[in-house]
């Protein structure tokens, strides 16, 4: 029998259908706004007002004076190494507390994950962490961007609840066939956790990728810096140009462009990555959120 809808029912799909293009336009347009000014010419840009959907006359000096930049160059080196460096010791480490936190034989267990789960709602500060890494000599190197935030805690907890349903009759039979812990970790745990080992490195890609502020406290070579800091300082410049009247230097149509073209060129790594990684992302979270 062919289910007949009501009229109500007809009526609610289309404004439901109406209400979700509406959001998905309002969502998108400034992401499709800030491409379509990267690719306008600089001086309509400035004196355009308004609503406007296609480039105002092409462009690409903007691309090509961020592509010749050496410190976009520069940023763009060092971000790749915060990114890499830093997923790969925040995934070791994770997994190596995850572990540990996850065996009912682990004497502590409980106490340790309240201890963890407390720096979620307290942490020592600013200015205590900031002496604490000048005291250990990571201060002005790169290693201060990603060893003292190595470990996040949401994190730890995700793996470590997907870990608790690894089934201990796998890691019976591994100490059986005499494997240590550390085989046990790689060679069992790790592989039937792949989901959530792809969320944990899309989560710490993303953070480290888009890390400016421990940077920002941290580092005081320009050499060191990451893209995020010369993107942050190329829109302070373009935002304080636009707020001087009457002394706009002939650069700042430029600066406008520049900035949406930094802007498109630092997310685009993530937009290409994402869809590589969607298909773990909602499983592993879903996994490391059960709990038996």
């Amino acid at each position: 029998m062919k289910y007949r809808r009501s009229i109500g029912e007809v009526v609610f799909d289309l404004f439901n259908m109406f209400f979700m293009i509406c959001l998905i336009l309002v969502t998108l347009y400034p992401f499709y706004y800030i491409l379509i000014a990267s690719f306008s010419d600089p001086t309509l840009l400035i004196k355009a007002r308004g609503f406007f959907t296609v480039p105002l006359g092409f462009s690409t000096s903007a691309y090509d004076a961020v592509i010749s930049n050496p410190l976009i160059r520069i940023g763009y080196l060092n971000t790749l190494f915060y990114v890499v460096g830093g997923t790969t010791l925040g995934l070791l480490l994770t997994s190596f507390g995850a572990y540990a936190l996850s065996r009912r034989k682990y004497l502590g267990r409980d106490f340790f994950m309240i201890v963890i789960v407390i720096t979620m709602f307290f942490s020592g500060g600013l200015i205590p962490t900031f002496l604490l890494v000048k005291s250990l000599g990571l201060l002005d190197t790169r290693f201060a961007v990603f060893i003292p935030t190595a470990i996040n805690t949401w994190n730890l907890i995700i793996m470590r609840t997907a870990f608790r349903q690894v089934p201990f009759s796998l890691e019976e039979s591994a100490k059986m066939d005499g494997a240590n812990d550390f085989t046990i970790l790689f060679r069992i745990f790790l592989p039937v956790s792949l989901p959530v080992v792809a969320v944990m490195i899309l989560f710490y890609s993303v953070h480290y990728w888009n890390e400016f502020f421990y940077a920002m406290i941290y580092l005081r070579t320009r050499t060191l810096y990451p893209l995020q800091l010369f993107l942050r300082e190329i829109i302070i410049a373009s935002s304080a140009q636009s707020m001087m009247t009457g002394v706009v230097s002939d650069r700042a149509p430029i600066g406008q462009t520049i900035k949406y073209a930094t802007i498109i060129l630092t997310t685009l790594p993530i937009l290409v990555v994402y869809p590589f990684l969607q298909r773990y992302f909602v499983r592993g979270v879903m996994i490391g959120a059960i709990k038996e």
